[in-house]
Formats: C-alpha cells, sequence, structure tokens
C-alpha cells in the first residue's frame, strides 16, 4: 500500500483513469464493430458512416494514450479496406 502523500493521490488517480480508459476503450471497440457489422451485411452507405464516425474515437484514443499509434492506424487502414472492398463489389 502507497506509504506517501503523493502516492496515496497517484493510487486515486490511477483507479479514476483506468475507469476513464477502460469507458474510451470500450467506445473505440463499439465503433469499430459497428463498421465491421456494416460491412458483413454488405451495407455500403452505413459501413461509411460508421467508418466516418469511428475514426475519430480511433485517434482520440492515441491522442490520450489507450492506443498506441501504428495500432490505431492499422485498425482505420483494415476497416478502410474492408468498406472500399464492399462499395467495389456493389
Amino acid at each position: 500500500m502507497a506509504n506517501t502523500k503523493s502516492a496515496k493521490k497517484a493510487a486515486r488517480v490511477a483507479v479514476r483513469r483506468t475507469v476513464i480508459n477502460s469507458a474510451r476503450r470500450s467506445q473505440i471497440r463499439s465503433a469499430i464493430k459497428k463498421v465491421e457489422t456494416a460491412v458483413k451485411k454488405g451495407d455500403v452507405k452505413a459501413a461509411n458512416e460508421a467508418l466516418k464516425a469511428a475514426k475519430p474515437y480511433i485517434q482520440r484514443g492515441v491522442t490520450k494514450g489507450v492506443l498506441k499509434k501504428n495500432t490505431a492506424a492499422r485498425k482505420i487502414s483494415r476497416l478502410n479496406a474492408a468498406v472500399k472492398k464492399i462499395a467495389v463489389k456493389k
């Protein structure tokens, strides 16, 4: 257990940040699933809209330290490719 005043505060802050980060991670995952679901259904319009909505969540995750930069870039790239693939099929 933390002994000093600053260590106790750091422990409290860590608990608060954990809650916030887990919520942000959940939002990112949900946004990604919406895109993947739309792609699976083959709905180009819904997939484009979901991708447009998901990008800011993923990019914000990088600035907040929830995701690494390359991980976010890879996720966005793969989602983009999936959406383009169904758009070409139609």
